[in-house]
């Protein structure tokens, strides 16, 4: 059974400093911590504060791409979790038809959220997934601080704009 999600925060983990993106199911009896990188946590962050640059992300790019192409964005799931990497499918809808990809996880939601589209995952996915809540690492590196400078910024209310 697909659960409808909806990008709860990002957090880093204490362990290792490694960024979560942080998934609530709409019905909020759920939630799923992805284990991300750096840089598509910040790809995620400007989405969700609408931050628009001169030049286009590599997400951004892809969404133009589509666009272009007159193909839409019809959902992304969450679809599988092995050995602590997860896994994810975009799913498109065009004029030939229907069709998906393989991605990762932060890329198919970097993708959702800028067009507006809506994302899922899978009960086994969330069964699976440990739900221990993430923290903010005590990181006294200069990147550490930094990332942790950088995630205090973000406004928590933006996130809950962003209902899919």
């Amino acid at each position: 059974m697909l659960h409808e999600m909806e990008v709860a925060g990002l957090a880093l983990d204490p362990s290792n400093n490694t960024p979560i993106l942080v998934l609530k199911s709409l019905d909020g009896e759920q939630t799923l911590p992805i284990w991300i990188g750096l840089l598509e946590a910040a790809s995620i962050a400007m989405a969700l504060q609408n931050v628009e640059f001169s030049r286009p992300m590599t997400h951004d790019l892809f969404k133009n791409f589509v666009d272009t192409l007159a193909i839409s964005v019809d959902k992304v799931e969450v679809c599988d979790l092995q050995e602590s990497t997860f896994f994810a499918r975009i799913f498109f809808k065009g004029e030939e038809g229907e069709f998906s990809l393989d991605a990762r996880p932060s890329d198919a939601i970097a993708i959702a959220l800028r067009t507006k589209s809506p994302i899922f995952a899978e009960d086994e996915v969330i069964a699976k997934s440990s739900t221990s809540g993430p923290g903010i690492a005590e990181d006294e590196s200069e990147e550490g601080k930094k990332w942790a400078e950088y995630l205090e910024k973000l406004n928590p209310e933006d996130f809950g704009k962003y209902k899919m």
